[in-house]
């Protein structure tokens, strides 16, 4: 899929510099909000120069009224009854036929699952129109596929989505509860873990917000990625348990289901074809999650596929001969598929596994989409139009494997030549990069993927040959050394041998021997010099024992795999796709210009604002005059005439603090710790990896409390604002690291939770199994946010855009999106410190030189940690890190040292600023 342009203004006459007045919240709100609208988009528009229309421009408005008149409106209620007698009766009726819960009793559980049925009763009846009108219509159709959706909870969503809150409130209140009772029982839903699956989360909302024909595609994790567990040994990790009681949300498509191949062998019938036989053959069955657009009937799908072999496989002879794991074994092999999000892989077991999931999600997922477009196409199948029906766009590398599958289908199955296949598969498929961190752009092993999947291993080997014969047509054999550069950076396969006729272009001439050739003339007719140096170098190799010089692994690598098969590749922010053009495929990007572009990422407005955060909502729609902002978010620019109006001020205060009230309850339900809802809440919530630097944090913390210690209880009162420093993420199970500093921030906040000397100046507070859910609770109540990334490091992140628009001032560095929040709010509304991405290289090389000089402050604090003073835990290997000039887990690779005082000196203009605020507003107040 690529994309329609777009642009995103800019604003003039910026507020006055503040923290947390509404002149700089509006406009923050204004930014997020307007712009992350535009980012959707262009960030969901499947229309490509080469095609005949854009399906936004072309088709989207008439599917709006299309859709609206086929199928009446499904949200209506039996107007015989209120709308709330008619809700109420649908909540009963579910409640008794089609519950899984014991008859009798009316208790939360089985309320919310009767009253999502009943939900879902409406949102079918818009489904099934929906995509009956593409079927008619035979739209352009983009497909989604994610090994990550990061959903959240459906129910209120779907509620708010089709206007039903008051209804439903209504209805829940006479069964004798209320909604957000209810809507506290579902549970979130296990398939992501962070940005990339709320992104493909927040697209799938947007997709059928505006309209678009769209579908999601992914699998469905019986046990998520793990529930996150914070004891005194740090994180613990215990299996998620969503699907325990059921998910009323989902439709099992029986009728839906593929066959999925591993192993086996190649063969070559008499026609001359190709057929993959033998091996391993698993079933992928198809799951429904309707996903409802806001305001309108549009609701498109999330399809997710589980997994399982025919009940032939069950060995029954085994079985009754006692052999129980044995009769068990295919069935068991297959369901493992989808049981873990990102299972371990440091075994090849782990790694097998992940490369099955990967097949398995694109190898089901095109089954479908071709089938669909043999439906659509009816007994005419032309195979050439099959890029302007279909756009598939790959998120990260996880679904590359779209690029051989697509082919195989079409070559082995299909009959189609190589030459017009290759031309469909780069006229169908496009890639999103979403990170620029090495070990995230995926290398598979050869051997392993020979094994498991061999046809495509042999497809992949023939896309790598026309690869080479295509570069070394652009740059020609008069320069060896560029040409071998160019392939070594550009190939597919790494360490695999050049066809003959390349590789002889690199063939040195063997170096003349170390006897020099003055002295060849000295040497007798009877070669007795020579006699003597092949003596020496006889008894040199006797003497000498040199080890074998490793031969590399052969690698696939899938990103560049990603690039060469696709039309487009987009990075997700501006200082991103920069440098996905000029560092991570530069190569690529001078090869093919037209294929980069950028679309910065953006997140819903709906779930976001407008649901998440209810007073500030109805503060803004009274305020703009409607609720038009929640699809028009341009309409927010409307707050910056109020923004100095004082009663706007004062309701924004007091809807920030009802925030805070909540998240008070939170962190003492979830951690036992209170905390003064008049400090500032100060947080960090995102999956815990060391670029992202939650030890910059959680140091940064340190530093202040041993500056707390040193001063007397009234000097800390005049020096420090109170804080409350709230983090959350999960960190990967086999990610050591990363658990050591979860490890660090609980053993901090043990401590000076418990320090009567600091009392509410500063909690330190973990939040256990970070979700969407807490998500929803914590943005809204934040004031100041922390997206301090090195530089360069993060591709976007989203949950700056969310904290933005809820009204929080963000500190960061220039990363990501932050540089792009940073243009449109104003230099005087974002806290900035830090390296920037064009001196990470330099300064790293300084650093391996031995040439970087610690500040005293950042020294000072190490020693302070390993004092001992937060517990008897070892951090030398984490502390360690971040010493040394070079090596692995030495030399501070992500420059936590080199930004250390920039941090700390920033985070004392933030204090200042926060008190100032304190002031005028006690000052208004008089």
């Amino acid at each position: 899929m690529a994309y329609c342009s777009s642009t995103v203004s800019t604003h003039d006459g910026r507020p006055p510099p503040t923290l947390i007045n509404c002149s700089s919240i509006s406009r923050l709100i204004d930014f997020s909000s307007r712009s992350n609208q535009v980012f959707f988009t262009t960030a969901v528009k499947p229309c490509y120069r080469k095609h005949r229309f854009c399906v936004r421009c072309e088709v989207q408005p008439k599917l709006k009224d299309l859709v609206t008149l086929e199928q009446g409106d499904a949200s209506s209620i039996d107007k015989s009854k209120s709308d709330a007698e008619a809700v109420a009766s649908r909540i009963t009726y579910h409640a008794e036929f089609t519950s899984s819960f014991s008859r009798g009793g009316f208790d939360l559980p089985k309320a919310y699952h009767a009253t999502a049925q009943s939900i879902r009763d409406s949102l079918i009846i818009n489904w099934n129109a929906t995509y009956d009108m593409y079927e008619k219509m035979n739209v352009k159709q983009a497909y989604y596929l994610s090994m990550e959706f990061l959903q959240g909870r459906a129910l209120l969503n779907a509620i708010g989505n089709l206007e039903l809150s008051g209804a439903y409130g209504e209805a829940l209140s006479k069964l004798g509860h209320k909604l957000e009772n209810v809507v506290s029982q579902e549970p979130d839903a296990a398939l992501g873990n962070g940005g990339l699956g709320r992104l493909a989360s927040c697209f799938l909302d947007s997709l059928a917000t505006l309209n678009y024909p769209a579908w999601g595609y992914g699998l469905r994790y019986k046990y998520g990625l793990f529930k996150q567990l914070i004891t005194k040994e740090g994180q613990e990790e215990v299996a998620e348990n969503w699907l325990e009681m059921g998910n009323p949300w989902e439709i099992m498509r029986n009728d839906i289901s593929y066959p999925v191949k591993f192993y086996g062998k190649v063969v070559t019938g008499s026609d001359g074809k190709k057929r993959w036989i033998g091996g391993e053959d698993i079933v992928a069955v198809a799951h429904d999650v309707p996903i409802p657009g806001y305001k309108t009937k549009t609701t498109i799908n999330l399809r997710l596929w589980s997994t399982k072999v025919p009940s032939a496989d069950f060995d029954l002879s085994a079985f009754n001969s006692g052999e129980h794991t044995k009769a068990c074994e295919s069935q068991a092999n297959a369901e493992k598929i989808c049981y873990i999000l990102y299972p371990g892989d440091d075994s090849l077991e782990g790694k097998t596994l992940r490369l099955k999931q990967q097949y398995t999600l694109c190898s089901a997922s095109l089954q479908d989409i071709i089938k669909s477009f043999e439906k659509r196409s009816g007994e005419n199948v032309l195979w050439k139009e099959f890029p302007e029906k279909v756009a598939v766009q790959m998120n990260d590398t996880h679904p590359t494997l779209c690029i051989p599958e697509l082919m195989r289908i079409l070559i082995d199955l299909k009959g189609i030549s190589w030459k017009d296949a290759w031309d469909i598969t780069q006229r169908t498929v496009a890639y999103t990069n979403h990170t620029v961190l090495p070990e995230a752009l995926e290398k598979w092993s050869l051997e392993l993927m020979q094994k498991l999947l061999p046809r495509h291993v042999e497809i992949i080997e023939m896309i790598d040959e026309e690869l080479i014969n295509g570069i070394v047509a652009e740059f020609g054999k008069s320069d060896p050394e560029l040409l071998e550069k160019k392939l070594n950076a550009m190939r597919i396969l790494e360490n695999v041998e050049l066809p003959s006729s390349i590789a002889d272009l690199f063939i040195k001439p063997k170096e003349l021997s170390a006897i020099d050739t003055s002295e060849m003339s000295k040497v007798s007719d009877n070669g007795s010099l020579a006699d003597e140096e092949d003596e020496i170098v006889e008894n040199n190799e006797k003497e000498v024992d040199l080890p074998p010089i490793p031969i590399p692994p052969k690698l696939v690598r899938m990103a560049n795999l990603c690039v060469v098969g696709g039309h487009a590749v987009n990075g997700v922010a501006e200082i991103h796709s920069e440098i996905v053009k000029q560092d991570v495929f530069n190569d690529f990007y001078k090869f093919w210009p037209d294929k980069f572009q950028n679309k910065t990422n953006g997140v819903t407005p709906r779930r976001w604002i407008y649901y998440c955060n209810p007073d500030l909502s109805t503060i803004i729609t009274k305020w703009t005059g409607g609720e038009d902002w929640v699809l028009n978010t341009e309409k927010l620019a409307e707050l910056r005439k109020f923004a100095d109006n004082e009663d706007l001020q004062s309701e924004w205060r007091a809807a920030k603090r009802i925030n805070k009230l909540k998240v008070v309850s939170l962190l003492k339900e979830k951690t036992g710790y209170s905390v003064s809802p008049d400090a500032m809440f100060d947080i960090q919530v995102k999956r815990i990896h060391e670029y992202k630097r939650q030890l910059l944090n959680i140091l940064g913390i340190v530093y202040r409390y041993k500056k707390m210690k040193e001063m007397d209880s009234v000097e800390r009162q005049e020096k420090f604002t109170p804080r409350v420093c709230i983090f959350g993420g999960k960190a990967f199970a086999t990610y050591a690291q990363a658990k050591r500093i979860v490890k660090l921030i609980t053993d901090v906040g043990a401590t000076i939770n418990n320090d009567p000397d600091i009392g509410d100046l500063l909690k330190v507070v973990f939040v256990p199994d970070y979700n969407v859910s807490v998500a929803e609770l914590l943005i809204p109540a934040s004031e100041l946010s922390q997206h301090i990334s090195t530089a360069g490091m993060e591709a976007s992140g989203t949950s700056n855009m969310k904290f933005s628009m809820n009204g929080c001032i963000l500190i960061g560095t220039l990363d990501g999106a932050n540089v792009e929040i940073r243009e449109e709010v104003g230099e005087d509304n974002f806290f900035l410190f830090g390296a920037q991405a064009h001196e990470i290289t330099g300064l790293r090389k300084e650093r391996a030189e031995g040439k970087f000089v610690p500040d005293a402050r950042f020294e000072e604090v190490k020693e302070y940690v390993r004092s001992g003073v937060f517990g008897p835990y070892d951090y030398d290997e984490l502390i360690g890190s971040l010493e040394g000039n070079e090596g692995f887990g030495r030399g501070d690779y992500f420059l936590v040292g080199k930004d250390f005082p920039s941090y700390i000196e920033c985070q004392e203009k933030v204090d200042e600023a926060y008190r100032d605020q304190k002031v005028s507003s006690q000052s208004s107040a008089i």
